[in-house]
């Protein structure tokens, strides 16, 4: 009878010490591309392009190119892009854009946001990780015009244990 407080405190600690363990490795990739995404929103939402409210603008994210050198799948991308883009409280409204829906009608609040995210290098070797250098290539346009009405290209470096 005695033992049995002494077992209900050890499956306790048991169970509390599962809980205080380390996150799983793709937390990790995460944190690096929600980083990436951080950057490109606030590099994209410093000096506005349109002239409506922030809120009013309809953002339609175009399927990205990501260089499959880097690792990173492009539905993680996509995710953790849009994810950055919705983090504002007074950011635009965010679309994963799909080709079907190049027949309907542009609005004036809608502007298309293409990326592409490649190797800007070789992978960089030092003491203690390895260094994916990255560029990030963004390019802003009104839906149905072809020429840029903003562009930027980040530049950086993926911790190669994130990815």
């Amino acid at each position: 009878m005695k033992q049995l407080p002494l077992l209900r405190v050890a499956l306790l600690g048991l169970l509390l010490s599962g809980c205080a363990s380390t996150p799983d490795a793709p937390t990790l990739l995460r944190q690096a591309l929600f980083g990436l995404g951080e950057n490109a929103t606030a590099s994209l939402l410093s000096e506005p392009v349109w002239t409506r409210n922030t809120p009013d603008v309809v953002l339609l994210l175009a399927e990205p190119d990501v260089d499959e050198s880097l690792g990173i799948s492009q539905s993680r991308f996509t995710e953790s892009l849009s994810r950055a883009l919705l983090a504002p409280s007074d950011g635009p409204q965010v679309i994963d854009w799909a080709t079907e829906m190049e027949d309907s009608d542009p609005r004036d609040n809608q502007w298309m946001l293409e990326t592409r995210l490649s190797a800007d290098g070789p992978r960089l070797t030092l003491s203690d990780r390895d260094l994916l250098p990255y560029a990030l290539h963004m390019r802003l346009r009104r839906l149905g015009d072809s020429e840029p009405q903003w562009e930027e290209t980040l530049y950086g470096a993926f911790d190669a244990t994130a990815l």
